[in-house]
C-alpha cells in the first residue's frame, strides 16, 4: 500500500526524544503477563470450529525490553508466540513500541492501540500508523507479523500452504499482544485498541473476533471472502495468487486453506458500535465487494464503515483524517477515578 508517502511522512517522522531518566521501562525491564483469552460460545457450529482452530490454551509468559532501532521507536518488546513454527528467532515476537508524550515531551499515561502493519517488507505504512497514533497522544505498538523484520531469518518466508500457518499464528500474536501491553507501564489496561491495514487489517478483522479482549478495532482497506480476493484481486492480491499457483494452491485446495482464516466466518463476533472499517471505492486489490462482504458480516452501519474516493495507494491522501478519528475513538471517555 501506498507509494506516494512523502508529504505525510514529514509530518510523522517527528522523532519522539527519549532518555533513560524518562523512560518509566529500561532495557533488560522483564513484566510477567497472561493471557486473558476467552472466547464466547458461538451458536454458529462453522463459526465455533473457526474460532477453535484458531485459539490456544491460555498461559502465562514474560515481556522483554529490548532498546530499539533508530527511528524504530522507543523500545522494542518481546515476548513469546502462542504458537509455534519451529522457528526460534520467528516465534518470538517484536513490537515497536512508540510512547505517548505530552507538549513538552515528557512522557503520559494514555491508551494504546496496538498496530499491524501491511504486506511489505519495509512495514512503512505501519510505522506510519504508529508514529501517527503516537501524534494522537496514544502510545502505539507496531506488531511485526511472523518472518517480518526482526523475526525474520534470510530473505525468504513461507510459502504455498505455510502461509497460512503464518496468518494462522499471526492472529494468535494480534491477540496476544493485548496482555502483553496492559502489562507495561503508562497503558491504559482499559482502552487498548487494535489497528490494521491491509493484510494487517485482515489479521486484525479475524483476531479482533476470536473474543471482546480488544476495545476497538480499526480495519483500513480490508474485507473479507479470501478465495474470491484472491482469484480476482489485482496488483498485490495478484503476486499472492502467482505465489500460490506456484505451489499448486488452487481451486478447492486453495478454498481449503482460506478458509481457515476468512474474516467473514467470525466478523460477527466483532462489537459493531466498536468496529471501522475504512475502504477505497477504487480499490482493486481490496475492491469494495469484499469490502462489503467484511461489513455486511459485521453488521457496519455506514458511519462505521467509511468509504473514501481513494484506491489501495492513493487513500494515502486520508491518512490525517484516519488518524484523528482513531485517535478521538481510542482515546474514548476519561475513566472517572475513584
Amino acid at each position: 500500500m501506498l507509494k506516494s508517502l512523502a508529504s505525510f511522512l514529514v509530518i510523522c517522522c517527528v522523532s519522539s526524544v527519549s532518555s533513560a531518566a524518562d523512560s518509566a521501562v529500561s532495557i533488560g525491564a522483564t513484566f510477567e503477563a497472561k493471557d486473558t483469552l476467552a472466547p464466547a460460545a458461538d451458536q454458529r457450529e462453522d463459526a465455533k470450529q473457526c474460532v477453535d482452530n484458531l485459539c490456544w490454551k491460555p498461559g502465562e509468559f514474560s515481556v522483554q525490553i529490548e532498546a530499539a532501532a533508530e527511528d524504530r521507536g522507543d523500545w522494542l518488546v518481546r515476548f513469546p508466540s502462542p504458537v509455534k513454527s519451529g522457528d526460534d528467532r520467528n516465534d518470538r515476537v517484536a513490537m515497536e513500541w512508540y510512547q505517548a508524550r505530552d507538549a513538552y515531551q515528557n512522557l503520559v499515561a494514555a491508551p494504546a492501540v496496538v498496530v499491524v502493519h501491511e504486506s511489505g517488507s519495509g512495514m512503512t505504512v505501519g510505522r506510519i500508523f504508529a508514529k501517527g497514533l503516537q501524534l494522537q497522544g496514544l502510545h502505539a505498538f507496531m506488531l511485526q507479523l511472523p518472518f517480518y523484520g526482526e523475526r525474520r531469518t534470510g530473505k525468504n518466508r513461507p510459502e504455498g500452504g505455510d502461509l497460512v500457518s503464518m496468518m494462522k499464528q499471526a492472529v494468535a500474536d494480534v491477540r496476544r499482544a493485548r496482555d502483553a501491553v496492559a502489562v507495561l507501564p503508562l497503558v491504559d489496561q482499559s482502552r487498548i485498541s487494535l489497528q490494521g491495514t491491509s493484510l494487517g487489517g485482515f489479521v486484525s478483522a479475524t483476531a479482533g473476533a476470536l473474543d471482546e479482549g480488544y476495545e476497538n478495532v480499526f480495519l483500513m482497506l480490508a474485507g473479507g471472502e479470501l478465495y474470491d480476493l484472491i482469484q480476482n484481486g489485482k496488483k498485490d492480491a495478484a503476486k499472492v495468487r502467482e505465489r500460490l499457483e506456484k505451489a499448486g494452491l488452487v481451486g478447492e485446495k486453495l478454498r481449503e486453506l482460506t478458509l481457515t482464516v476468512e474474516p467473514t466466518r467470525v466478523a460477527h463476533r466483532l462489537r459493531p458500535d466498536r468496529t471501522w472499517l475504512y475502504s477505497g471505492t477504487f480499490d482493486t486489490v481490496v475492491p469494495m465487494k469484499n469490502a462489503l462482504a467484511l461489513a455486511n458480516a459485521a453488521s457496519l452501519t455506514k458511519s462505521h464503515h467509511i468509504q473514501m474516493a481513494a484506491n489501495h495507494y492513493t487513500g494515502i491522501v486520508y491518512l490525517p483524517f484516519v488518524l484523528a478519528h482513531i485517535g478521538k475513538h481510542a482515546r474514548g471517555p476519561v475513566t472517572p477515578q475513584p
